[in-house]
């Protein structure tokens, strides 16, 4: 469980930091070829940049959870019983017939 935590943590902290970054990069001319933009193109460039990164970040977070084995989850027993009591229960209801309704006057 902790190493789910610590990479949640990680991607969650990218995703604030990536994007900042890219931000601060560019206002401050950081990054090759922003010195030669306008202040328009800088805005819209840094600003798509900072989207994209964001993005990555949650790409890869993606990855990591898909690589994750499946058989290393097992189920609490106890919320199993309880789930297919209330399946069980759900289902029992709704195989009664349907009673005719009464018309109202």
């Amino acid at each position: 469980m902790t190493g789910v935590i610590q990479k949640f943590f990680i991607a969650s902290l990218l995703m604030w930091a990536a994007p900042l970054a890219v931000l601060y990069g560019f206002n401050h001319n950081l990054l090759p070829g922003s010195t030669n933009l306008s202040p328009y193109s800088t805005t819209l460039v840094s600003g798509f940049l900072a989207v994209i990164s964001v993005n990555v970040v949650i790409v890869f977070y993606i990855i990591m959870a898909m690589r994750e084995p499946a058989d290393k989850h097992v189920p609490d027993p106890k919320f199993l019983a309880q789930a297919k009591a209330s399946m069980n229960q759900s289902t029992g209801e709704s195989q009664q017939p349907n009673k005719p309704l009464k018309k109202q006057d």
